[in-house]
């Protein structure tokens, strides 16, 4: 479903907890605080949909147009949800969206953790970016998936 502004703190603790899932120092987290916190801005100049499941937000994604397609901004599943195809269901339906709207690309800056599952997904690794963090580098994949006419 579409999120709506007034959801913005539900989808903002997704993103926390299924960040901290992969065991990130606490100083990393707090570090990607404004990455990670979803506003009623945001959700109103993006589209961002939610999954649902028992009347519980389980997940959720939110895309943006960029030069050569769409970007997957987040995609994020509540740790104690994951395995259980909800973040195949959002990709899926991020896929559908992109397609709805003409466009044929779908680009993703994955998490190290996240990338094998985009990769099952169909996506392709077209480049990496760097950042440092506490001085370390931390490589970022880029990824690309080609939707179909």
């Amino acid at each position: 479903m579409r999120a709506h502004p007034e959801d913005a703190p539900a989808l903002t603790n997704i993103a926390f907890a299924a960040k901290r899932h992969w065991g990130y120092p606490e100083a990393w987290i707090e570090g990607w605080r404004e990455a990670l916190t979803i506003t009623p801005e945001f959700i109103s100049s993006h589209e961002t949909h939610i999954a649902v499941v028992q009347s519980q937000r389980t997940g959720f994604h939110a895309l943006a147009p960029n030069e050569r397609g769409l970007e997957l901004l987040h995609l994020w599943v509540l740790p104690e949800s994951m395995g259980h195809g909800i973040g195949r269901a959002l990709f899926a339906h991020a896929l559908e969206r992109a397609g709805r709207l003409g466009l044929r690309t779908l680009e993703i800056e994955s998490d190290p953790n996240a990338e094998g599952f985009y990769l099952r997904m169909g996506a392709r690794r077209i480049g990496i970016k760097t950042e440092f963090l506490e001085g370390q580098p931390r490589v970022l994949p880029v990824l690309r998936y080609k939707i179909a006419p």
